[in-house]
């Protein structure tokens, strides 16, 4: 796989994809990991949101060889 950006949009992505994907995004875990992430690293939610449309296929790409790997 190529090389992944260094950005923490690209990390809060994968983790909120990863979880949207499954069905799995309205479980409480989530939501306590997932918001404490944002607010860790000083993002917020539609931000992430923004990421995740510009930037689908490459979000799902990476999931998908996460699974395989």
């Amino acid at each position: 796989m190529s090389e992944l950006p260094q950005d923490p949009l690209f990390g809060a992505a994968v983790l909120k994809l990863s979880f949207l994907l499954k069905g799995r995004a309205d479980e409480p875990g989530f939501r306590v990991v997932y918001y404490g992430a944002l607010k860790d690293l000083g993002l917020v939610n539609s931000q992430v949101d923004a990421y995740i449309a510009q930037h689908r296929a490459l979000l799902e790409a990476h999931i998908r060889g996460k699974k395989d790997g």
